[in-house]
C-alpha cells in the first residue's frame, strides 16, 4: 500500500459565500429590488424570473433571516466589491509580533542602552517584547541577578512607555524570560 505524501487540501474559500440565482434552495425569500426598496416576501421561482427580467442576479444576502433576504444585483460586481473590502480590512489589521531582546548577566552598560533602544523602536512599530537571559554554566545558581537585571531593564523601559506586563519573569530551565507590550 503507498502511502500519499502531498494530498491536495480540500478547497476552503475565503470569506462568505452568498447564493446566487438556481443556488438559492428555500422555498420562499424576502426581495429587495435594485434600488433597495422592500418588494415582500415571494417565492424563489418568481424573484428569480423578476431579477432576470430585470437583468440581475438574485443574490441571497442574509441567509440566516426567515425567510431569507435577496436582493436583485449584478453578482460580478457584487463579488468585486465584497473583495476589495476584505482586502482593505486585511490592509487595516494590526499584525502584532513578539520581539525578542536577549540580555546577559554579564553584559556592560553600553549593550545594554543598545539593547534598550532597540526595544523602544520595537514599541514604537506596536510589538509585544520578549526580554530573555540565558543562563550558562555557574550563572544557573545565581537565577536571582537574573531577574533582577530583566525587572530593572522593564523599569527603565516604563520611563519611555506605559506597559504592561503579560508574562511575568519566568524561569524554565536555565532560561528566564518575560513578556511585554506597549499600553
Amino acid at each position: 500500500m503507498r502511502i500519499h505524501y502531498r494530498r491536495r487540501q480540500p478547497f476552503k474559500p475565503t470569506g462568505v459565500v452568498y447564493l446566487v440565482n438556481t443556488q438559492i434552495r428555500t422555498p420562499e425569500v424576502r426581495v429587495i429590488d435594485e434600488m433597495g426598496a422592500f418588494l415582500g416576501v415571494m417565492k424563489t421561482e418568481d424573484a428569480l424570473k423578476t431579477a432576470q427580467e430585470r437583468g440581475y442576479d438574485l443574490v441571497e444576502v442574509s441567509p440566516k433571516e426567515t425567510p431569507p433576504v435577496c436582493k436583485f444585483l449584478d453578482y460580478g460586481q457584487f463579488k468585486y466589491q465584497k473583495e476589495k473590502e476584505m482586502k482593505a480590512q486585511k490592509a487595516h489589521a494590526r499584525n502584532v509580533e513578539v520581539k525578542g531582546i536577549r540580555l546577559s548577566v554579564k553584559m556592560g552598560e553600553h549593550d545594554e542602552d543598545i539593547r534598550r533602544e532597540k526595544a523602544i523602536e520595537f514599541f514604537k512599530d506596536g510589538h509585544k517584547l520578549k526580554i530573555e537571559i540565558i543562563l550558562r554554566g555557574r550563572e544557573k545558581a545565581h537565577g536571582d541577578i537574573a531577574k533582577q537585571r530583566i525587572e530593572s531593564f522593564i523599569a527603565s523601559l516604563e520611563k519611555t512607555y506605559p506597559l504592561y506586563i503579560e508574562q511575568p519573569v519566568t524561569r524554565q530551565a536555565g532560561n528566564l524570560s518575560a513578556i511585554v507590550g506597549r499600553k
